[in-house]
């Protein structure tokens, strides 16, 4: 496990798969942090969460961060555009653990629609995949490096 502390937030359109990684984290003995929606009733902004979170991982180098919104897509891109942040849309587990492996993604981000049993249990397997996962570095970390350049 990479760490034992996680930074989480979701838009209301994520908020029940967050509550779910939520639960599946504290089953595996992982800190959360939740920093909201705290419901799916009233509609918010996805950036406003992409922030807290992205914050929080910048500020403690011992945290990582997941993040949630209908398609992933709109809090991925809101997150990566604060420096020090390489956030990844994973849609399966070998994406989730390539992000940590090849990108060294310090948020793992998933689509939360549409809220089911099967794809709760594949964002279980994606968040598992990716905390077991160390950066591989080497080559790697030249490109990071280049990413860090373009900040």
């Amino acid at each position: 496990m990479i760490t034992n502390h996680i930074v989480i937030g979701s838009d209301h359109a994520g908020f029940e798969l967050k509550e779910h990684i939520i639960g599946y984290l504290k089953s595996i003995n992982i800190k959360v942090d939740d920093k909201g929606t705290y419901s799916a009733s009233a509609s918010v902004d996805y950036p406003d969460y992409a922030k807290a979170v992205a914050d929080e991982v910048t500020a403690n180098k011992d945290r990582l961060g997941i993040l949630i919104c209908g398609s992933g897509i709109g809090i991925s891109i809101a997150a990566n555009k604060i420096k020090g942040i390489r956030a990844a849309l994973a849609c399966d587990a070998e994406a989730a653990k390539m992000s940590r492996m090849h990108n060294d993604a310090n948020i793992l981000v998933m689509a939360g629609r549409p809220f089911d049993p099967q794809r709760a249990k594949k964002a279980e397997e994606m968040v598992k995949s990716w905390l077991d996962t160390e950066f591989e570095g080497g080559r790697h970390q030249q490109r990071i490096d280049k990413i860090h350049d373009l900040e």
